[in-house]
């Protein structure tokens, strides 16, 4: 007889997004002609940009070419050209990135799910709750045991590692999905401290690094003396450059991580994720590198951070509203998220349905982040302007 990994059947039934969809389908079948505005989902709106476009297309044409034709790429860790734009990125903003540590993939969520395959099963996952579902839902998957540190209103969603507990692998996201706030430098290099005493890696998730304006605030934690002793990164292209439906992305591991074998061997981490990608990931199309590597060009700079400021402004009128109306908040400064706490005390997943029946807009309840996110609720600045604005107008005629 067929057996299943049984560990699966630890998951929650249903998964945040499946629910928040079923409660809508049900709203709009009982009111057909509601306006409905969408402010929960984090997908773009805002199409490529143009230098982006042009190099995807000048690729494809190269395919139909026999002398500019490309079939498997050698390395598997991505084309040079692109690697090499990603390196000369990172150290525009500070960060030493060699191209050699750089790894293209389809997007961050695939990475941060697919790097626990080169660690043990009997590694302690530590995980900043509320997070992202990926991080929790991966590992127990490979029936790892985790552990949590508490995000909450007094640290400013700002969970800060603890000497009394020890993790072996810590997932840690800033900007922060769901909860917007963005770890400082001193904040960092104290995760990083953590680590290197506790002989832990850390797994940095930088998919919103793009959205930081704050130049003291860090954008990778390659930025933090002492990172590349213990930590990777992940970071996609996916709301840095409106990517959602091309998918790319790409991971950093330093040459000089390494961990200790059970047989007492230096094992270089970049050499096994390497292997593993080898045998289980296929790389990412030669069109899409290309027009990953124009999002890095000046002109290429210059059109996607037109779409993030559009962004930006969307978050910027999402927080006076809030401002306005004496509700607390995170993010919206340096993240397209907005983290609300719910007002009069009510539970994420009651003003995810009164805001839907009063006011048809879509959130995200914080309750489906982990037990900190109860009470709290997730907002995101992707949308389209003018949508954006009548959402808050009826936020703001909204009785609480």
């Amino acid at each position: 007889m067929v057996k299943i990994n049984e560990n699966f059947l630890k998951l929650q039934k249903n998964y945040l997004f499946i629910e928040i969809a079923k409660r809508i389908k049900a709203f709009s079948a009982a009111n057909p002609d509601a306006d409905i505005i969408r402010m929960g989902i984090g997908d773009v709106t805002l199409p490529i940009a143009p230098v982006v476009v042009k190099a995807m297309k000048d690729a494809a044409d190269e395919m139909g070419v026999k002398e500019t034709f490309k079939g498997y790429e050698d390395s598997g860790a991505g084309y040079d050209f692109l690697r090499e734009a990603v390196a000369n990125y990172y150290k525009s903003f500070g960060a030493d990135v060699n191209a050699d540590e750089v790894r293209i993939n389809d997007g961050a969520k695939s990475d941060c799910g697919n790097i626990v395959d080169i660690f043990g099963d009997g590694n302690t996952v530590l995980v900043t709750d509320p997070a992202y579902p990926v991080y929790v839902d991966t590992n127990l998957m490979s029936g790892r045991k985790i552990i949590y540190a508490d995000s909450n209103e007094a640290n400013g969603f700002a969970a800060m590692p603890d000497d009394s507990v020890h993790a072996d692998l810590i997932y840690l996201c800033s900007p922060n999905n769901p909860t917007g706030s963005v770890y400082t430098k001193e904040q960092l290099k104290q995760w990083v401290d953590y680590a290197i005493r506790h002989e832990a890696i850390i797994i940095f998730d930088a998919a919103y690094e793009s959205f930081v304006s704050d130049p003291d605030l860090p954008r990778s934690i390659f930025q933090i003396e002492g990172a590349k002793k213990c930590a990777i990164e992940m970071c996609s292209l996916s709301k840095t450059a409106g990517f959602t439906g091309m998918r790319c992305g790409y991971t950093v591991v330093p040459n000089d991580l390494e961990v200790v074998s059970e047989g007492g061997e230096k094992v270089s981490i970049s050499a096994i994720w390497g292997r593993r990608q080898g045998s289980k990931f296929n790389g990412v199309s030669y069109p899409v590198q290309r027009a990953a590597e124009a999002v890095f060009t000046p002109e290429g700079q210059k059109q996607i951070r037109e779409a993030i400021d559009y962004y930006r402004e969307n978050a910027k009128i999402i927080a006076s509203t809030l401002d306005e109306m004496g509700i607390y908040y995170t993010g919206g400064k340096n993240s397209p998220y907005i983290w609300l706490k719910c007002p009069n005390g009510m539970g994420s997943w009651e003003f995810f349905d009164k805001l839907l029946s009063e006011a048809n807009v879509v959130g995200t309840p914080g309750a489906g982040f982990g037990k900190n996110g109860e009470g709290f609720f997730r907002l995101t600045a992707f949308g389209d302007r003018e949508r954006t604005k009548e959402a808050m107008k009826r936020f703001k005629a909204m009785k609480f």
